[in-house]
């Protein structure tokens, strides 16, 4: 290990109050240092669902402390044997590295490294995947062996500005273009004895996402899994959107969902959105977001915001979003190295 650093694993189920301490005044610095406009979720929440166990995620933090003062901390997640996208993921390891910044520069976060291969190792994983945004990740990604294989756009519509006799235009042309389309609202949970048909149904749309050049598992969503994810949305009192259409036969054609929650009131956060391929070019995509954004207004007058995440290469989805109105916010980049070549890396230092 170099010098004093030295990163310590971080077990939520057995954090002490000094523990928490620590990470709650270090994730407060990180938010002002990187992301200071993004609203801040409290203390117990945090502590909630970091300590409830995710059946089909393993979820691992390791802490780098000075004086008492937590400077760095290393977050990676991957597949349980338990979740249905085991078989084409378990390869696959998601870290993220951060150093705050006055600690930068003293090889804080390359003593994560050998702390990462060895979580790597315990799980079988042998690819690496992280983000960057700002410039000191960009240049630590490089100075790693990283290559960049994903470019993501995050933009930000502001409710204000919005044309809402376009946004009715929208959805008009969508009615008339597809008049035996049913467009349908749910608000909270998708209903249990919808989701056997609804699952796979979106795993499919999910799976025509552009992941550009990254090395990628299935997307697989369950009944389970759903549950799941809406017990994690409750513990924040998060509540999901959700907007689809349905054709004759049946079969959805198009999806779209948000998140508003009480700890971000004034913003609400765009997740997915897709169109089945062959049900494309029918003005879909605009007739779902523009019913969306009509009925989160109506249901939250006071939001101000609207923040969606793109792929850099979605060229369709992002020409939905500027006629909207969303304007680029920040940009950021994807890096994947696979565990040997991280360790030849370690080895030449």
């Amino acid at each position: 290990m170099v010098g004093e650093v030295v990163p310590v694993r971080v077990d939520p189920a057995t954090a002490t109050r000094d523990l928490w301490a620590r990470y709650h005044a270090f994730r407060r610095a990180r938010q002002k240092a990187s992301r200071p406009d993004d609203p801040f979720k409290g203390d117990a929440d945090e502590e909630a669902l970091l300590k409830r166990e995710d059946p089909f995620e393993v979820h691992e933090r390791v802490e780098v402390s000075r004086d008492g003062v937590m400077v760095g901390l290393l977050e990676g997640r991957t597949v349980t044997p338990k979740s249905p996208e085991y078989e084409s993921s378990k390869h696959l390891y998601d870290a993220e590295i951060f150093v705050l910044p006055e600690h930068r520069r003293r090889h804080i976060a390359s003593a994560f490294l050998p702390v990462l291969i060895e979580l790597m190792d315990g799980h079988g994983a042998t690819t690496v995947t992280s983000w960057a945004e700002e410039g000191s990740g960009h240049e630590f990604m490089k100075w790693v062996g990283a290559g960049p294989k994903m470019g993501s756009i995050e933009s930000r519509l502001r409710l204000s500005e919005v044309d809402w006799k376009l946004m009715e235009r929208w959805v008009a042309e969508g009615r008339s273009r597809s008049p035996e389309t049913k467009l349908e609202i749910y608000d909270g949970p998708i209903p249990e004895d919808m989701r056997a048909d609804y699952a796979p149904q979106l795993s499919s749309i999910l799976n025509t996402i552009p992941f550009e050049k990254m090395d990628h598992g299935e997307i697989i969503i369950t009944p389970e899994s759903m549950r799941e994810f809406y017990a994690r949305l409750a513990v924040t009192a998060t509540r999901q959107h959700t907007v689809i259409t349905r054709e004759p036969d049946g079969v959805i054609s198009g999806i779209t969902d948000t998140g508003w929650a009480p700890f971000h009131s004034t913003i609400v956060y765009q997740w997915f959105t897709g169109v089945r391929p062959d049900a494309r070019d029918r003005g879909l995509g605009k007739w779902i977001k523009a019913a969306m954004l009509i009925h989160l207004h109506r249901l939250y007058p006071d939001v101000k915001w609207v923040s969606t995440d793109n792929a850099g290469s979605n060229a369709p989805m992002l020409k939905i979003n500027r006629g909207m109105g969303f304007k680029v916010y920040r940009e950021g980049t994807v890096y994947q190295i696979t565990r040997d070549e991280l360790a030849r890396r370690l080895a030449s230092v």
